[in-house]
């Protein structure tokens, strides 16, 4: 059984965020319609990771992830005949995604504050980098924008010096990746409150919100005045010896801040001299640079000699939070994503048959499930349309 089965959602997204989130709510089994240009489709057909393939439109990796479970059909919302067959369609829509500039909507007959006078029943879902009502100069900005911004950058593992460059995060859409989430889960409460309140609602999603709520108490604490608020790199470091430390072969992250993890780790080392000085209460009472740098030093001289899957797997037994740091084929060795079965085979016409990521929880009713590829540009139009037009004819919704 599919969670979704009864939604019917359209998209208009063309970015990361918005057909992420369609993607969640299509593998969910939703009813996903994805509404494509004419002749060029969604901007990210031509993001790569390409298939060996020439110019083919359908090689894009990127797209074939985003965009399982929908269909696509191609329309020209810029002309009278494509707005008049939108409108037709959002008339049986429960909701719909987009991730546009703030004022499109209102272009293709979706203004955010006027848009339930004509369609009481819809969840409309806006995905910006900082919101509807943001300032002209930050209404559109890019991923590695909003990434710095939410403080992110500075808020980092790595224990870099004060001199080096600010991160960019893991990837390239992590921003839109966490935000489609959001959306996603958002679209999903309004759903299933409509069933009591019998209308629909605007869902207004800020990529740079979303970050800011998942940097943790750090920034909590500044909100509160507990921490004094800056935008010096200092001003989000935790004064831990936490750090992503080379093994013999890839990396290990380990992160200290209670002394049940000094025990652990004493007894991980087995008792070394040089722990023998620090009090038991260091890393909450007494972190200073020179013990935070001690620390490192040795924690990082006794990873460069193990093997980063034993060293977790060891630390872990003693309540010592240290992990490996996982590349791709670490990924699909791992016990727990194969017992999960986080990865999914899926055959697509020009990709072949591959594993992609499905989600990160696990519903036993209602489990994602991915039963087709991405469609082809336009693959789904006249199935839709025609579709549309039968139900038009039928009882249209209060």
């Amino acid at each position: 059984m599919s969670a979704l089965r009864n939604a019917i959602i359209v998209e208009l997204a063309e970015g990361v965020a918005g057909e992420y989130c369609g993607k969640l709510l299509a593998d969910f089994g939703a009813d996903l319609i994805k509404i494509e240009k004419p002749g060029c489709g969604s901007p990210t057909r031509r993001l790569g990771p390409f298939a060996p393939n020439g110019e083919d439109p359908e090689r894009s990796g990127l797209f074939a992830y985003l965009n399982t479970n929908k269909s696509s059909v191609t329309l020209d919302l810029g002309c009278a005949a494509g707005a008049l067959t939108l409108a037709r369609l959002l008339k049986h829509a429960d909701a719909v995604i987009d991730d546009h500039a703030p004022g499109w909507l209102a272009g293709v007959g979706l203004d955010p504050t006027g848009f339930q006078e004509k369609y009481r029943h819809l969840v409309l879902c806006a995905i910006t980098p900082f919101g509807q009502e943001a300032p002209e100069e930050r209404a559109h900005a890019e991923d590695l924008t909003v990434f710095n911004s939410s403080g992110w950058a500075y808020h980092t593992p790595s224990g870099m010096k004060d001199d080096a460059p600010p991160l960019k995060g893991p990837g390239r859409f992590l921003v839109s990746y966490e935000a489609g989430l959001e959306a996603a889960m958002c679209v999903v409460a309004c759903l299933y409150g409509r069933g009591t309140s019998g209308r629909g609602r605007f869902i207004d999603i800020s990529k740079h919100a979303v970050m800011a709520s998942r940097i943790d108490y750090v920034l909590g604490q500044m909100i509160a005045g507990a921490m004094d608020a800056s935008t010096s790199r200092t001003a989000f470091d935790l004064w831990g010896p936490a750090a992503i430390f080379p093994c013999r072969e890839g990396f290990a992250y380990i992160w200290l801040s209670a002394a049940s993890h000094w025990q652990g780790l004493r007894q991980l080392l087995n008792n070394p001299d040089w722990m023998k000085d620090f009090p038991e209460n260091w890393l909450e009472r007494a972190a200073t640079p020179e013990r935070v740098a001690t620390t490192r030093l040795h924690v990082g001289e006794w990873l460069r000699s193990q093997d980063k899957n034993e060293a977790a797997a060891a630390a872990q037994e003693l309540g010592v939070m240290l992990v490996p740091v996982n590349n791709a084929s670490d990924l699909l060795r791992s016990p727990q994503f194969r017992f999960r079965e986080f990865f999914a085979e899926v055959e697509h016409k020009m990709h072949g048959r591959a594993l992609y990521p499905t989600v990160s929880y696990k519903l036993s009713a209602t489990p994602a499930h991915i039963a087709a590829p991405a469609p082809a540009l336009g693959q789904h139009t006249e199935t839709k349309l025609v579709a549309s037009v039968a139900v038009d004819l039928g009882t249209d919704r209060p």
